[in-house]
Order: C-alpha cells, then structure tokens, then sequence
C-alpha cells in the first residue's frame, strides 16, 4: 500500500524546504508527478491505521498554512 500526499502552499505559512523536513521526519519520500510525496507502507493496513497517519501528518502540519490532500491505494 502507498499513501500519495498533495500540498498546497500559502505565502503567509512556513518555507517548503520546512514543510518537506517535516513530511521527511514522517516518512514520506518527495515524488515529482500528480502528487508531491508518498508515503510506502511495509504491509496493507487498516483504515484506522491510514487514519492515524493521517492525524500525524495534521499536526505535523498545523498552524503551517498548508492545506494537504492525502489518498491511500
């Protein structure tokens, strides 16, 4: 399974140097194409476990000013 993250910046937020750091530190790897990162699970996970991710990557990106996309195949 993979979880593909789009970003979209806002000029009054963070740097997105900082904001790559930061999904770095979550384990997410930049990608160039429709989405910005992806993130490669090790084995197929619940729903519940995407949803957990999904949560760190909110707070790991709360008060930035950028909004994110994520999508779980």
């Amino acid at each position: 399974m993979k979880t593909y993250l789009v970003v979209w910046f806002s000029s009054n937020g963070i740097r997105p140097s900082e904001v790559t750091q930061r999904l770095m530190s979550l384990g997410f790897e930049p990608m160039q194409g429709s989405y910005d990162f992806v993130y490669k699970w090790e084995k197929r996970v619940s729903v519940d476990k995407v949803l957990e991710f999904g949560d760190k990557v909110f707070l790991s990106l709360h008060g930035t000013g950028v909004l994110f996309k994520l999508e779980t195949i």
